[in-house]
């Protein structure tokens, strides 16, 4: 596996099967970190009965390669992994995977977190959950934001 790689796709993952082969590529490996994200069932004090995920192929890759190569040039990691699902989703289903490799725990705890924060505000992504209400599109989070603001040098 190269130094980052990113899927987009429908189909959900298998976490220990993706984990075995980012670990697989590099006998230096001593820390992968992963983060899963799932879809809640309540959001904004509305029940979620699906969430549907829109992406702008070909820049939502992109975005998110730029997005490791930041992770990289920060920590001495071996290997990215993000996976993140689109089209409709419902409650507890896999909507991301984040997964760093490296030589140590610090350095692969911090390049995860790094890649999820960004991803959640930079990459173009678009969500809209079905709810008692009607469909509507969700807004981006502030608490995102302040995360993201963490890593501004």
């Amino acid at each position: 596996m190269s130094l980052g790689q990113v899927r987009i796709q429908a189909e959900d993952f298998d976490l220990n099967a993706e984990l075995a082969r980012l670990r697989a590529d590099n006998p230096k490996v001593g820390a992968i970190v992963s983060f899963v994200g799932t879809v809640r069932d309540l959001n904004e004090g509305a029940s979620v009965a699906e969430m549907e995920l829109e992406h702008y192929a070909g820049m939502t890759e992109q975005s998110i390669l730029a997005i490791i190569e930041q992770a990289r040039q920060r920590w001495p990691v071996f290997g990215a992994l993000v996976i993140h699902r689109v089209g409709p989703l419902k409650p507890q289903e896999q909507i991301v995977l984040v997964a760093v490799t490296s030589a140590h725990r610090g350095e692969a705890f911090a390049a995860c977190e790094f890649i999820i924060d960004y991803l959640k505000t930079e990459a173009p992504f678009w969500k809209k959950e079905q709810t008692p209400d009607g469909a509507r599109w969700v807004d981006a989070r502030v608490s995102d934001d302040v995360a993201l603001n963490k890593w501004k040098v």
